[in-house]
């Protein structure tokens, strides 16, 4: 279903096998697995309070929010038109009395702590930075996916930077990023954060993983873990039952561990 809010073309989209609809721009970056991997990735807990950095229209939050029951989510966007698409998103799905927006940059922390997101206040973070160098690959003409896609040098430093300033000692995050840059990932979570996890997918059997998804724990000791790769495809390009179950089912993966 397509409609106009002022001036921006959106569509009214089922995603999640239907147990959530989401109003998005019908140009630029849209809602794919990445966000519901991202969202099936992370635990929580009814009552802790959970931030997704760079929520877009709140695709990954509110796919978190729509499985655990009773946690709090605040959406951060920094474009203000996909931000008020989170908060029309939020009430669509009926969770505006747990799950809040706020158009900021992820790495302005002051701007969080004045919407009331204090060093220490979180206790999940999740996100899906941009993770394309755009120095090194080609961008996309259209201003909000380049936004989404594509992000100056330290941009993921950063953003981690952020999640630590967020998290609770003991917090979580959680983030999905490409699986040629794992090793950017490990050393930025370096020095604070343990006690991680790397799940690697895969678009089918035998081929080289396209994203990792990693949990990471503030504070954490214990030693990596590398979990075996989640395969998305059959040989028919069809949905694996695994895939199936996350993407479409709304089941949590194994990372998602409290």
């Amino acid at each position: 279903m397509a409609a106009e809010r002022g001036t921006l073309a959106v569509s009214e989209d089922a995603v999640l096998g239907g147990r959530l609809v989401l109003r998005q721009p019908l140009s630029g970056h849209r809602v794919g697995h990445d966000a519901i991997l991202l969202a099936a990735a992370t635990a929580g807990r009814a009552g802790e309070q959970a931030v997704d950095l760079g929520a877009g229209v709140g695709g990954a939050g509110l796919a978190l929010a729509a499985r655990v029951g009773g946690l709090k989510v605040m959406l951060i966007e920094i474009d203000a038109t996909l931000s008020r698409l989170a908060s029309e998103n939020a009430r669509l799905n009926h969770m505006g009395d747990r799950v809040t927006t706020l158009a900021c940059d992820a790495e302005d922390v002051d701007a969080l702590a004045a919407a009331g997101l204090g060093p220490g206040s979180a206790d999940r973070v999740l996100m899906n930075p941009p993770f394309h160098d755009a120095r090194r690959h080609n961008v996309s003409p259209d201003a909000r996916r380049r936004l989404a896609h594509a992000g100056a040098p330290g941009l993921l430093e950063r953003w981690i930077a952020s999640a630590a300033w967020l998290l609770k000692p003991g917090g979580v995050l959680t983030l999905i990023w490409r699986a040629d840059a794992l090793d950017d990932v490990l050393a930025a979570l370096a020095g604070t954060f343990g006690g991680i996890a790397v799940l690697p997918v895969a678009p089918r059997e035998g081929a080289a993983p396209i994203r990792v998804l990693v949990r990471a724990v503030k504070g954490g000791t214990v030693a990596p873990v590398h979990l075996p790769a989640l395969i998305l495809n059959d040989a028919q390009d069809k949905l694996t039952p695994a895939a199936e179950a996350v993407l479409r089912g709304g089941r949590a993966l194994s990372l998602a561990e409290a």
